[in-house]
């Protein structure tokens, strides 16, 4: 199938991929009377006296927005928050059938950080958690750090956060199986935007031998001029042995590459220059960094991809679901790093060690009982670390 033709021309017919349901019946004077005016202002001044209550009283408690400015839409770039607007009827219609959250897209016409920063804000009391998506970094680091010390619900900027849970899921699984600790290995990520980056500082979190971030210009390295903001402060926990050059250099002798970066920036050579039991994420799309075929041919052990088409699809659809179901079950106040790595390992679990093999390192995208492992997981992660209301 022509995905691309096939998907445009499903657009068409659908004409949007969600739609608002009403959960009463209005077709009676008393029903009506109940769900609206008069018998609707009691619950309006419950909640004037105690705001609280609206996650008692009204949807909210179940309600998220799926919030872009369309300048880092889905391996597209900057092509505006109309053009954006698919993905994010895409995302909502996932948070609702994997995690049964009632999820708005909501695309914001502003590149202002502080613009941006204050409309969220404004519309914060509508909603049980907020999802950040497809905003261009440096620009996403402020708007996330910003509303998560100023809001009283959950945070999460899935580009981030997202891939970096499934990223660390699949690395879980994938040392099982080459025989690799954790602590052992050097990692090499080509791509230091907000996934690259965030991808980095979970694992360093996680506690993983070494990382080397690489952009267009080559290794990152603590101490280069030419370094500013998000790229500068990773660099300076990053790359222990202040290796420099480029992707290539960085990639000899590395366990591990994260690719989240462009097409076809990896040659079977590089990969062949790899330790032993090498394993590859090649994660751009749609076009990866290398094709799962070349990377086995330059003898990686494990190959995983961003496509629903291959083995091994490392998506954060298998993350946000799940995530904000949990977050939202016991009224968190924030998502934290142990409610994500407790998303990492339910993920991983959910495929049996006698169940693993070079082609099945996670579980699809699509089995809802890995979503319900990690909803599970990260209630009671929230609840441990003293972030959960319920």
């Amino acid at each position: 199938m022509d995905y691309r033709k096939e998907s445009l021309k499903k657009h068409g017919e659908w004409r949007g991929k969600i739609e608002v349901a009403c959960r009463v019946e209005v077709d009676s004077r008393e029903k009506l009377s109940l769900a609206y005016t008069p018998g609707v202002a009691e619950p309006c001044l419950a909640i004037s006296a105690d705001k609280e209550k609206s996650f008692e009283l009204t949807r909210r408690w179940n309600t998220v927005p799926v919030i872009t400015d369309g300048t880092a839409v889905l391996g597209l770039g900057d092509i505006g928050p109309e053009a954006g607007m698919p993905v994010m009827e895409g995302m909502c219609a996932l948070f609702k059938a994997f995690g049964g959250v009632d999820a708005i897209p909501l695309c914001i016409r502003s590149k202002d950080t502080e613009e941006i920063i204050r409309t969220i804000e404004l519309l914060a009391g509508s909603f049980g958690g907020i999802n950040l998506e497809d905003i261009a970094a440096p620009r996403c680091f402020e708007i996330e750090r910003r509303l998560k010390e100023e809001l009283d619900i959950p945070v999460f900027h899935d580009d981030q956060h997202g891939t970096a849970v499934v990223t660390a899921a699949a690395l879980i699984n994938a040392l099982k199986l080459v025989g690799k600790r954790k602590e052992d290995i050097r990692i090499v990520i080509n791509g230091a935007g907000a996934a690259g980056i965030a991808i980095a500082k979970f694992l360093l979190k996680m506690e993983v031998g070494d990382i080397v971030l690489c952009d267009r210009q080559g290794i990152l390295c603590a101490g280069d001029r030419q370094l500013r903001d998000a790229k500068a402060e990773i660099a300076l926990i990053t790359n222990r042995g202040r290796q420099t050059g480029l992707l290539a250099d960085a990639m000899k002798g590395a366990d591990v590459f994260i690719g989240v970066s462009g097409p076809n920036c990896v040659t079977k050579e590089m990969v062949r220059s790899m330790n032993r039991g090498a394993i590859v994420f090649a994660c751009a799309n749609p076009t990866p960094e290398i094709s799962r075929e070349e990377a086995f041919e330059g003898g990686a052990a494990i190959v995983g991809t961003g496509s629903s088409e291959k083995p091994n699809q490392i998506n954060n659809v298998l993350v946000f679901p799940g995530l904000f179901r949990g977050a939202l079950d016991v009224r968190a106040t924030d998502i934290n790093f142990e409610m994500m790595y407790a998303a990492s390992e339910a993920i991983a679990s959910c495929v049996k060690e006698e169940e693993l093999s070079s082609g099945y390192i996670l579980p699809y995208a699509y089995d809802r009982s890995a979503h319900m492992a990690v909803a599970a997981a990260v209630a009671a992660a929230a609840r441990r670390t003293g972030v959960a209301k319920l």
